[in-house]
This record gives structure tokens, C-alpha cells and sequence, in this order.
């Protein structure tokens, strides 16, 4: 019986948080629900939904945002590991994640729902809180004041 070498390869990687542009907002701490709203308003002018994901230090404050999804007018896919790779790469403590409705209806789907308690869970598995999911339309709907009952993991 003769032994073979075998010989492979396996590319080494390394993962970079690039920053592609500021966003210019007034809050500099997340201490109430309304104060992401200067730096979310953007999103109620957009067509399409959009997902993003707000990144936040030990002292709530922001310290980056990443759109995680761009969808259609009527949906936008959204998978916990998306969601979280950037929060772990800017090392955050905790997220506020947040989507718009382009019809300006901030009325939660099932599929928000399903999406948001997810999230949730997947924070609670990594020690990163999610602290609020928010929906902007013609208003903003925020999870937390509407439907606390889902932090309860």
C-alpha cells in the first residue's frame, strides 16, 4: 500500500468595512424613538424599499449605516446575516434596523413580522441588540412602541 500526497490550496481572506458616503444628520445619541428620524428621512422619498441597518456603540450612538437590501416597490428581501455582518465588522453593540414602504402605508406586512422577530432572535444569539424595527412612510412606525411583546426571547 503506497501513500499518496495530496496536495491543496485554500485562499486566505480578509474582511474590510469600506466606507462609501456620510449621511449628515442632528442626534448624536438614539435616546428616545424619534431621534433616528432626521437620519432616516431620506428613505421616504425612495421608490423601491429599501433595508438598512443603523449601528450603534454602547452609548447609542450611531456610528455607521449599511442599506442591506434594495427590493422592489412592493418587497425587499432581508436575511439576519446580511443585517448582521456589518454590525459585527463596526463592532457594534446594537441595531436599529428600519425599511420603507414606497406607498407611504407604514402598516406591517406578515413577512415584517416574521422578518423582525428573526432579527431578534439572531441578535439575541450574537449579544447584539436589535433595539427597534422602524417602518417609514408618510409616518413612521416604530416595532418597539407597537409590538414590544416580540423582544421577549
Amino acid at each position: 500500500m503506497s501513500i499518496e500526497t495530496i496536495q491543496a490550496s485554500i485562499e486566505q481572506w480578509s474582511v474590510k468595512l469600506v466606507r462609501e458616503r456620510k449621511r449628515t444628520y442632528v442626534a448624536q445619541r438614539v435616546d428616545g424613538p424619534d431621534a433616528l428620524h432626521p437620519l432616516l428621512s431620506w428613505m421616504c422619498d425612495e421608490a423601491e424599499e429599501k433595508f438598512v441597518a443603523v449601528y450603534l456603540n454602547a452609548r447609542l450612538e450611531p456610528i455607521g449605516m449599511s442599506v442591506v437590501s434594495h427590493g422592489t416597490a412592493t418587497c425587499s428581501l432581508v436575511h439576519p446575516r446580511e443585517v448582521f455582518k456589518g454590525a459585527i465588522l463596526a463592532n457594534a453593540y446594537a441595531v436599529i434596523v428600519a425599511h420603507n414602504h414606497p406607498s407611504g402605508d407604514t402598516t406591517p406586512s406578515e413577512d415584517d413580522d416574521k422578518t423582525t422577530r428573526q432579527l431578534i432572535q439572531a441578535g439575541a444569539l450574537l449579544n447584539i441588540q436589535v433595539l427597534d424595527h422602524i417602518i417609514v412612510g408618510d409616518r413612521y412606525y416604530h416595532y418597539r412602541e407597537r409590538k414590544d411583546w416580540m423582544w421577549a426571547v
